[in-house]
């Protein structure tokens, strides 16, 4: 009985962690319609990517006022793809030293906007017809900086593997015990920020050095006294991340799997750990059928399935194979944390888009 009780106890604390910070619905054009946003998009050997973004910039009901897209020294079309768009394309300059590749290319195209609001967009970002105009009103709501956990599409196996990283990640940006963290992040994928807000906080400037730059930003903004709001994008807000193969998604999760956790509150901490433990041992279940242990741990194994089908809704398309299968994704999990360690510890640098990126800071 025990077994039962402690593993119904560590899925459950799932459900403290997660919340449906979803983006408000969009509400008649206020004071922010006045403002003139720039969105900036930096870029590296971003072709596939940038044509559904643009698209969809596009056909947004708040149009940019201008669209920056900051060409990282790309090896492919960027730039011509780019430029296709009619958008404004600038080429990012050599890395001075002590900034990183993204920090550089993001603060360059700030330093070429003029609205008054930025939008910061990777470029694997996919919005909904009225998500600009809704993260202006949410801005709005919520003052200061405001960023966005996308839905992650998914459509090939490798991808669906990041099942269990995506749903710790909503963890780390949802948990109500993030609400009063002064090192709070933002999710780097999409910022909404006032530029006012913005230089207040020394911007990516600030953390030129920093590997996990929107962390590190977020903190900066906390220190400020300017509030940081995280919330998901369900239906507005998405991308498909590492299509390219399973080496981009260990690079991805792997640059900053380990030293995300420091940013985050002893709260958080203690109950992801909590509903982790019992997740990889409730998934030992399929390596002991003729155990004693058994039931209860397909007991926890089903419990943590369902709860899974719940959250996904609000956080991904994995599949329904995935998630009955959701010991593959854990089996990945602990390969990332692996994989990171070594090169946080042994290393000194992590791997990134053809870049060694020097572990720097916190």
């Amino acid at each position: 009985m025990i077994w039962f009780i402690s593993l119904a106890i560590c899925c459950s604390v799932g459900f403290i962690l997660f919340r449906r910070n979803t983006i408000p619905s969009r509400s008649p054009l206020n004071s922010y319609s006045a403002k003139r946003l720039s969105v900036v998009i930096p870029a590296r050997n971003e072709e596939h990517n940038l044509p559904q973004l643009l698209q969809s910039l596009r056909e947004q009901t708040l149009q940019p006022f201008e669209i920056i897209v900051v060409d990282d020294f790309s090896e492919d079309g960027t730039r011509e793809t780019a430029e296709s768009f009619g958008v404004t394309v600038i080429d990012n300059t050599e890395l001075p030293p002590g900034w990183t590749g993204k920090n550089w290319a993001v603060w360059n195209g700030y330093s070429h906007a003029s609205g008054e609001l930025i939008a910061f967009l990777d470029a694997d970002i996919r919005l909904a017809p009225s998500a600009l105009e809704s993260l202006c009103a949410a801005r709005e709501r919520y003052g200061g900086a405001v960023s966005v956990v996308p839905y992650h599409y998914t459509e090939k196996f490798h991808e669906r593997l990041a099942l269990l990283p995506n749903i710790l990640g909503v963890f780390a940006f949802t948990s109500p015990f993030e609400a009063r963290n002064p090192t709070k992040g933002l999710y780097g994928s999409c910022i909404l920020v006032d530029r006012a807000d913005y230089e207040l906080a020394g911007g990516h400037e600030s953390v030129k050095s920093e590997l996990l730059d929107d962390l590190n930003l977020g903190a900066k903004f906390m220190k400020a006294g300017i509030k940081v709001t995280n919330l998901i994008g369900h239906k507005l807000v998405s991308f498909r991340m590492y299509a390219q193969g399973i080496r981009s998604e260990l690079e991805g999760f792997g640059k900053g799997a380990v030293l995300s956790a420091s940013s985050l509150s002893l709260g958080t901490i203690l109950l992801i750990s909590l509903w982790l433990v019992g997740l990889l041992v409730s998934e030992l279940f399929v390596f002991a059928f003729d155990t004693s242990l058994a039931v209860p741990l397909a007991f926890g194994y089903f419990l943590y399935m369902a709860q899974m089908i719940y959250f996904v809704k609000y956080i991904g398309r994995f599949g329904i194979a995935m998630i009955l299968l959701h010991f593959l994704s854990g089996l990945f999990f602990i390969v990332v944390m692996l994989y990171s360690l070594y090169q946080v510890v042994v290393l000194g640098h992590v791997a990134w888009k053809g870049r060694n990126v020097k572990v720097g800071g916190r």
